[in-house]
């Protein structure tokens, strides 16, 4: 089946697969391409969109991209850097900002006679980030929206389907961002919403069938959403051919590994328990540094999965659960000039002498679509609805080296901090939660002796993409519990604090 398709110009905006997941949360297909590697337009495609970018208009690398077949032909939406580039490259002008415009705003002006700004109110709260500032438009530009310091927030061109937004709508914080993204998909590029869940599985599941045909496939399987949902979409596909291995690299959450193993019980997966604490645990030794962890823990599953999949005769793929945040956070998802935030261990495919091809059934699709998938697969709810886990594990939410006894601290508070948020129905509220072990150790007094022991700290946010994040205001009397209990009920640790940073321009993990 064709779709309806939104070509999304890559210009290295962190921001970008934000925009084709909220485009896809409007049940119509996107893709995302870099600014100088165009497609070719064809009848599918119903509107382009300009990314945000790291660089200014006015830099001498700027990128540019090619927009002859597209701008005045067919829809076309600028945002943030996308905005500001057709207004520099089209007779406006762009200087530097007085003040570096990054956050919140309100709208204090928005035409709501304009398909673009349709619903939308005064005092609409938008996000912004960026350095310059749009000084001058064209005559034949009309602005659409203003904030008190942005003149031109957002605007059209007239005779042509061209629109721009100077914030960035695709973001959490931007309130009525989803909405305008609809008045345009919709209302003025006139898409056909058939792009569901339903024909995501039936689609994948076919192209698995297609391309895997009778080879066997490997999968490492974690217990979280990503990996059971790849596993379950494999299974459709290539059946008995298929073989899951649950790696313990002395890492996980307490008692785990077992629980995992239990969970996928009934699943009609083939499913085998690999204990590899050791091998990991040599391999962190005298590590402390985070990018370093997460390149050692890459290198070691990569040595078990080749292990394992000597085991299996005529084995041919590796596959992995990785999905849109793991690769925009480690290099840019489609060659473009995108920003490495951190490596994941899971990102950049296997090493020459591997002779393993690797498939990554979810690697275009964000956390919220991929629980959707699942859903819409039958999958058990808890399996579905656990937070997200750092494919490292507990290793990158110890900052220093790696010790048992620094695993063990960490696996014994996580443990309380994550029992009390289920039982006081605070679990589902929260997008993701997690402890920290600091290299920090403190004066403590317990009973009627002086301690120095450790400090923990514990991390809960909101988010619907882990892109951006808000923490959580949990209860008071809830986190005097939890750091009562850890104080009391851990050995090691006389000290609790929360994280209240939201992201950005905070990570959710420490690191």
């Amino acid at each position: 089946m064709q779709h309806d398709k939104i070509l999304i110009l890559d210009l290295g905006s962190q921001y970008t697969q934000l925009i084709a997941r909220r485009i896809r949360e409007l049940n119509i297909y996107s893709e995302i391409h870099p600014y100088n590697k165009i497609p070719v337009i064809d009848e599918s495609c119903k509107a382009v969109i300009l990314s945000g970018s790291p660089f200014s208009v006015r830099d001498k690398n700027a990128p540019i991209p090619d927009l002859s077949n597209i701008k005045g032909k067919i829809p076309l939406l600028g945002i943030c850097y996308g905005a500001q580039h057709l207004v520099h490259s089209f007779g406006g002008e762009v200087l530097p900002s007085n003040n570096r415009e990054y956050g919140r705003a309100n709208l204090s002006f928005v035409d709501q006679c304009s398909k673009l700004m349709k619903g939308v109110n005064i005092g609409s709260q938008v996000w912004m980030s960026h350095a310059d500032t749009i000084a001058d438009i064209p005559s034949n530009y009309q602005v659409l929206a203003s904030t008190n310091i942005v003149n031109v927030a957002a605007y059209r061109i007239e005779m042509e389907k061209t629109y721009a937004l100077q914030f960035h709508p695709e973001v959490y914080h931007s309130k009525d961002g989803k909405l305008i993204l609809q008045n345009f998909l919709i209302d003025i590029c006139g898409c056909n919403q058939d792009w569901t869940p339903a024909a995501f599985v039936k689609e994948t599941v076919d192209g698995l069938k297609s391309k895997l045909a009778d080879d066997k496939v490997v999968l490492g399987l974690s217990g979280g959403v990503d990996s059971t949902v790849a596993a379950v979409l494999l299974n459709r596909a290539i059946g008995e051919n298929l073989h899951c291995i649950f790696v313990d690299n002395g890492l996980l959450r307490k008692g785990e590994f077992e629980s995992v193993l239990e969970q996928y019980k009934g699943m009609g997966l083939n499913v085998k328990g690999i204990d590899s604490k050791d091998r990991f645990y040599d391999a962190l030794s005298g590590i402390s540094d985070p990018e370093k962890k997460r390149k050692a823990i890459g290198a070691m599953f990569i040595d078990v999965f080749e292990d394992e999949s000597n085991k299996i005769k005529n084995v041919k793929w590796l596959a992995q659960g990785t999905i849109y945040p793991d690769v925009i956070e480690s290099v840019s998802a489609t060659g473009g000039p995108s920003q490495t935030i951190k490596s994941h261990h899971n990102v950049g495919g296997l090493p020459d002498y591997m002779k393993l091809n690797v498939v990554e059934p979810l690697k275009a699709l964000f956390k919220d679509e991929v629980r959707r998938i699942g859903h819409s697969l039958k999958i058990d709810k808890k399996l579905l609805g656990r937070h997200p886990f750092p494919g490292p594990g507990l290793a990158i939410r110890i900052l220093g080296d790696i010790t048992h006894e620094r695993v063990r601290i960490l696996q014994e508070v996580d443990h309380i901090f994550i029992s009390a948020l289920i039982s006081s129905s605070l679990y589902d509220k929260v997008w993701q939660a997690g402890a920290i072990f600091l290299p920090i150790q403190s004066v403590g007094v317990m009973g009627d002796e002086r301690t120095y022991e450790h400090t923990v700290a514990l991390r809960a946010v909101e988010s619907t993409d882990g892109m951006t994040a808000d923490w959580v205001h949990l209860p008071y009397k809830f986190l005097s519990k939890v750091s009562n209990d850890i104080i009391n009920k851990v050995k090691g640790v006389n000290r609790v604090v929360y994280d209240i940073s939201s992201k950005p321009p905070a990570t959710i993990e420490w690191e």
